[in-house]
């Protein structure tokens, strides 16, 4: 399971950041590539790395500003041009209007895709869970932005125990359909009548991942929900230290309040992200550095850059 940073500027693209775009790399757990958010130019950045857009199977948006959602008209269209592959739906969550801001696109641009979009918008009234499968469960809670936008945060339900397999041939049992048996909590006996009992050869349950991953926000309480244990945070650090009033008047965090709300929510990784252009390389260190002293274990993420979780 891993992160990819397809675009981690704010507002604008820069020389060294694009807009709004990262890549949720389930491709071991489910062979599949969650996108959250979709800004200009996401296609372009996505030529640089190895994602498949066809293994791109959900798209969760956070709210409906550009530099959040222009790239997925181009995007929808690019993933079309896959002839050779499969042809496979796709999801795409997101806030009421994402449904009619892509049909526009699509019809105006005369654009005809083979493959279709099955749309899941929400509102204030109908956020909380809004995806369960067999392996994953996503939630979404209302942020403090100028327009309405959301937060993510996906969890994936514990692994099953595995099997001891050096313990089980130590025990004098066969490699074959008993281990099957075994790694599926069923019991045996050995011809010579020795009892095994796969509780004894099957390790506890390891609990899922929990990443979290914020649309654009001020600090808020739901933001910390949202993060609660989180393995991963992915917050927005628009602004930095001292600059809290005019991140508030815009409807964005600092990188401080970002590790506050890491901190409050007992998250085990902050990741700063959507990094305004005013932010010059020379500026990135000290962005971590003043978060460091409030959160650790915090990093400021990079264009392309990929984070195993």
């Amino acid at each position: 399971m891993d992160i990819q940073f397809l675009g981690t500027g704010a507002g604008q693209p820069s020389k060294a950041r694009n807009v709004s775009s990262l890549a949720l790399k389930l491709l071991d757990e489910i062979n599949e590539v969650w996108l959250f958010d979709c800004g200009e130019g996401t296609q372009n950045r996505i030529l640089e790395t190895t994602i498949r857009p066809r293994k791109v199977s959900k798209i969760f948006i956070t709210h409906l500003h550009g530099d959040h959602i222009f790239g997925l008209p181009g995007f929808l269209s690019s993933r079309a041009f896959q002839a050779n592959e499969e042809q496979t739906d796709l999801d795409i969550y997101g806030p009421q209007g994402i449904k009619s801001f892509v049909l526009t696109s699509l019809r105006v641009s005369g654009s005809r895709l083979p493959y279709r979009i099955h749309f899941h918008e929400f509102d204030q009234d109908s956020l909380g869970k809004i995806l369960e499968t067999d392996k994953f469960t996503v939630y979404a809670e209302e942020l403090d932005h100028t327009i309405f936008c959301v937060g993510y945060r996906v969890m994936q339900k514990d692994l099953e125990g595995t099997l001891d397999a050096e313990k089980l041939k130590a025990a004098g049992v066969p490699f074959g359909p008993l281990f099957g048996k075994i790694k599926n909590g069923q019991d045996v006996v050995l011809e010579d009548g020795t009892e095994i009992r796969a509780v004894d050869y099957i390790s506890a349950p390891r609990p899922g991942k929990i990443i979290t991953i914020l649309g654009d926000t001020r600090k808020t309480n739901a933001s910390v929900r949202l993060a609660v244990n989180a393995d991963v945070l992915v917050h927005e650090s628009t602004y930095g230290k001292g600059d809290e009033k005019i991140a508030r008047n815009h409807g964005h965090s600092t990188n401080m309040q970002a590790a506050q709300v890491a901190t409050e929510a007992g998250a085990k990784r902050l990741l700063l992200n959507h990094i305004s252009a005013r932010f010059l390389s020379k500026d990135i260190s000290q962005l971590k550095k003043d978060a460091a002293t409030v959160f650790e274990n915090v990093h400021v993420v990079k264009d392309l850059e990929e984070v195993e979780i």
